[in-house]
């Protein structure tokens, strides 16, 4: 099952609209997941943690976390998956386009294995 992590660029607000569309479903935003303390750390201390709890990390950055997605890949670690947004498809300010695209990959995917996995998300 999908358990989200949302990170810290993107807004409460789509962590609550998911909650309010699914309320089974997990989602932690990064200023409430673990008290706020992984804000400003490392992305590696990151998805380290959330691996250990399957979280699958949804971020805009495709300017850090993709080399750091394959150094752990050549390094054999695992991770819970990563779901990249792309701000010309979703702008970060459509958080209902952003709600609505999570909300049908959470339908589409629901039996999927996330470890590992890496998505691009779409409309």
């Amino acid at each position: 099952m999908l358990k989200l992590l949302l990170d810290e660029h993107i807004s409460p607000e789509v962590a609550d609209g998911l909650r309010r569309r699914n309320r089974s479903l997990v989602v932690h935003w990064m200023a409430e997941w673990e008290r706020g303390n992984f804000l400003g750390q490392e992305d590696s201390a990151c998805l380290l943690k959330a691996a250990t709890e399957r979280l699958t990390l949804v971020t805009y950055d495709r300017r850090t976390i993709p080399p750091l997605l394959k150094t752990w890949a050549e390094e054999g670690r695992k991770h819970g998956g990563v779901i990249f947004v792309d701000e010309k498809t979703i702008s970060p300010a459509d958080i209902g386009g952003l709600v609505r695209a999570l909300i049908h990959l959470v339908k589409e995917t629901a039996r999927w294995d996330w470890t590992d996995r890496v998505y691009f998300l779409r409309r």
